[in-house]
């Protein structure tokens, strides 16, 4: 597996984050080929997301892309779709579409998509449970009447545990490869971070956008030439 996160979006907080890492993702899944996840932590998220890819689509602003989400079918129907998008020789053809899944929640643990069929997973942002969510203030009212760091011991280890699900979709046996992209910044720039690096699967980090499309690149075309003789 190869991490890239991307220095160059805005903070998560910012309402231009969404609508960046999408023109983002049309770029890196246009360069792989399609067989490129979304996980989103919010369904506002993903709508957002699957909507600026259509119209980067629709405008040219990318290879043709099949976007699929959740308002489209149920999740085994979805997946569906997404593993025929792969054809066998590993060449798109008019029935084996590029495709890229945005998801939210739901598909973050569950979901396997094994050898080639995935590639390239996103994750919006760190996947922190909202502060104001009722469980999570009993958890942390519990924490402090302990006292435990309700955000070390709670919110942050949230995070660690939802991080590493959502990261298990990419590699699924000994013999996968692709990259995990984290489009949230914090995890790089807050102390937090090193934490959460660390339990990440092992990985190469890629410091650049230059390193992550050779990268795409590279997986796209030993993927052809190791499925398809005439390309070796």
């Amino acid at each position: 597996m190869a991490l890239f996160v991307p220095q160059q979006l805005p903070l998560p907080s910012d309402p231009e984050h969404s609508i960046a890492l999408a023109d983002a993702i049309a770029n890196w899944a246009s360069e792989l080929g399609g067989r490129t996840l979304v996980l989103t932590t919010t369904r506002k998220a993903a709508q957002r997301i699957a909507h600026r890819l259509r119209w980067q689509v629709a405008r040219g602003g990318c290879d043709t892309l099949d976007v699929l989400d959740e308002s489209m079918h149920a999740r085994p129907r979805l997946l569906e779709r997404f593993r025929a998008a792969s054809a066998p020789s590993g060449v798109e053809t008019e029935t084996h579409q590029a495709s890229v899944l945005v998801a939210s929640m739901a598909f973050w643990e569950g979901v396997d998509l094994a050898g080639d069929v995935l590639q390239l997973l996103v994750i919006d942002k760190l996947p922190f449970p909202p502060p104001d969510d009722p469980v999570m203030e009993a958890r942390s009212t519990r924490l402090s009447s302990k006292g435990l760091d309700p955000f070390i011991h709670g919110l942050l280890a949230e995070a660690e545990q939802a991080l590493k699900q959502g990261i298990g979709r990419l590699i699924r046996s000994a013999n996968d490869r692709g990259v995990a992209v984290i489009g949230d910044k914090r995890l790089l720039i807050r102390e937090y971070g090193l934490r959460l690096l660390a339990s990440l699967p092992p990985h190469r980090q890629l410091m650049d956008d230059t390193d992550m499309m050779a990268e795409l690149a590279t997986l796209r075309l030993t993927r052809a030439s190791t499925r398809d003789p005439k390309t070796s």
